[in-house]
């Protein structure tokens, strides 16, 4: 059985087994569901074996305990993808792609992280796929207020989540679009608009709404609450840091550096050192909702 889904304009398509256990995991993707395929960019099936896999390996993600595991391997003609939940637990899922990204299959090899499998092949097509469609699948949590999406970036553990929760908490008017993996994408008329995904980390937030960018905002533990404005320097190294992609492969690298050149020059970048607390949101938010 075949479903598509459509993510920030961009649609993209699941062939799994009828009766397959994954049918009754994807909640998460039902507010993206779409009838017909509409001309996928992409396409995932589910399958039971795979061909020998390249063997040259492209890129290992952080391997830290608690981290993700997620490793690519390349050859001429595919992409390979490893991935398990964290180190030290067996790899769940193994990934074929052309090279194009245009079609993939993916092999569950440990049903107990089947969805982590399928979540994470999608979205290393998404964001591999895109990469050259002005379109950046960002590690952020986004609070919309005032009609505007605002993106907290920072590594994990940094406190994005904590200071969307400030907001929800004291700033009238806030509500939370994602919290781990929006996307952001440049239009033909020039505008940012940053929509939610079917990916939000430990949050449940898939919302298929939209909003223009108002900002982003790197976070920074500190002593005092100050909110400062990024140059255009500082606003491109934040996107870079905080997007996803091979920017070690020349062609992905040229499509995202296209992408943040058009993001930094149209909407704003700060800095916000902060603490944990109820003055933090009110002095991002002074700032940020006059904009």
């Amino acid at each position: 059985m075949r479903k598509s889904f459509k993510v920030a304009g961009h649609v993209f398509s699941f062939s799994i087994p009828n009766g397959h256990s994954l049918w009754k995991q994807l909640k998460q993707y039902a507010p993206f569901e779409i009838s017909g395929d509409d001309n996928p960019i992409f396409e995932l099936e589910i399958v039971g074996s795979l061909p020998e896999l390249p063997a040259n390996e492209v890129y290992v993600g952080n391997e830290e305990p608690g981290e993700p595991v997620i490793r690519l391997y390349a050859d001429e003609e595919s992409w390979a993808f490893e991935m398990a939940p964290y180190s030290g637990r067996p790899i769940c899922g193994k990934a074929l792609s052309n090279k194009d990204f245009t079609k993939a299959q993916l092999m569950i090899t440990n049903t107990q992280d089947a969805l982590f499998a399928l979540n994470n092949a999608a979205m290393l097509m998404y964001a591999f796929r895109t990469s050259s469609m002005d379109t950046l699948e960002v590690h952020a949590s986004v609070i919309v207020n005032g009609g505007k999406a605002f993106l907290w970036m920072a590594k994990s553990g940094t406190g994005k989540s904590t200071h969307s929760k400030l907001w929800l908490k004291h700033i009238p008017g806030s509500h939370l679009l994602n919290d781990d993996n929006p996307i952001v994408r440049v239009h033909e008329d020039g505008n940012v608009v940053v929509y939610g995904s079917p990916w939000s980390g430990k949050t449940p937030c898939y919302k298929n709404e939209h909003y223009p960018a108002g900002a982003f905002v790197e976070i920074k533990r500190s002593p005092d609450n100050n909110i400062i404005r990024k140059n255009l320097f500082e606003s491109y190294a934040l996107l870079y840091s905080s997007s996803s992609g091979l920017k070690n492969n020349r062609i992905m690298a040229d499509g995202l550096h296209s992408t943040f050149e058009k993001i930094a020059t149209k909407v704003p970048c700060y800095t916000l050192e902060c603490r944990p607390d109820e003055e933090a949101a009110k002095v991002s938010s002074s700032e940020l909702l006059a904009l």
